[in-house]
């Protein structure tokens, strides 16, 4: 059965699974999450050598709790080595780069649990982030997010959808597909990622807090990144504010008194307040104890 609350990483940090020099600090980032790439990062003739360390990145980069997700590559016979490799080493997870449908995610983890029972691993330990690159998939994403048990995250490739569709990868091109995908995964109980741009110049830093603000704002989660130091600031803005944190307390508190007074609905600075803006608060407090700022209720 899927989790109840699928999880929720702020920050996903891109690691060259082949490069030691990299993966050897990247627990030092203060990443959620830290991604193993074994596809585009890695030259073809360096993936072998990658899947053979996994034993001893995994457990490296997650020495100071960050989950670990390995980026596996396709065609097929390339995604079996690297999922055998992942599991056998531990990886909390899977990110399926250029996901093409419901039916290839159900594919993969058919073979995912073969593998989780070869390495005494419990049914369904091991989750998807599933990555959507093409025209073809989109059209599938409400299917796609709610394909398998294992899928807990769900984004949009930019660069590779631009160039499936042929165009830019612009803020402009990027708002419907992200808002798309962002809307499929909510409605499957599954986290959405990913910023509703492009960060190809990551070194703009002031211009990445503003697309995972404006992100934010659209239903993201968290997103990846390529360098550490973009890490900050988006666990700095997916992390819920201090004032939405009050607000949402002062939700919680109201609503307790009309509850109280028998009341289904009330006002609160001038605004109606109903049930699903109270679940809201609950949710983000929820969220806000989870990442150890505040809110217990």
């Amino acid at each position: 059965m899927p989790p109840s609350e699928p999880p929720v990483w702020r920050s996903l940090l891109y690691v060259p699974a082949n490069n030691e020099k990299f993966w050897s600090k990247a627990h030092l980032r203060n990443a959620d999450a830290i991604v193993l790439d074994l596809e585009d990062s890695v030259p073809l003739k360096e993936k072998d050598q990658a899947r053979l360390i996994l034993n001893k990145s995994i457990p490296h980069v997650s020495q100071n709790g960050a989950d670990v997700l390995i980026r596996i590559n396709r065609p097929l016979q390339m995604t079996v080595e690297d999922i055998s490799a992942s599991v056998a080493a531990g990886a909390n997870g899977l990110m399926i780069a250029k996901t093409q449908s419901a039916d290839h995610v159900r594919l993969l983890s058919e073979y995912v649990r073969e593998c989780e029972l070869q390495s005494n691993r419990p049914p369904n330990s091991v989750q998807f982030y599933l990555q959507i690159e093409t025209a073809s998939a989109l059209m599938d994403a409400d299917d796609i997010a709610r394909s398998d048990p294992r899928v807990v995250g769900l984004a949009i490739g930019s660069e590779d959808l631009a160039m499936d569709v042929e165009v830019v990868p612009s803020e402009e091109f990027l708002l419907y597909p992200k808002s798309h995908a962002i809307l499929a995964a909510i409605a499957a109980n599954v986290t959405p990622y990913g910023l509703v741009g492009t960060v190809a110049d990551y070194k703009d830093l002031e211009h990445v807090r503003q697309l995972a603000q404006k992100s934010k704002s659209l239903g993201t989660k968290g997103a990846t990144c390529i360098h550490p130091s973009v890490v900050p600031i988006l666990n700095d803005v997916f992390t819920p504010s201090a004032e939405e944190i009050s607000h949402a307390e002062r939700i919680i508190s109201a609503n307790d008194a009309a509850e109280a007074k028998g009341l289904g609905a009330f006002e609160l600075d001038g605004k109606m307040i109903d049930v699903p803006i109270v679940d809201r608060a609950r949710k983000l407090l929820s969220l806000a104890h989870k990442f150890g700022v505040a809110g217990k209720n």
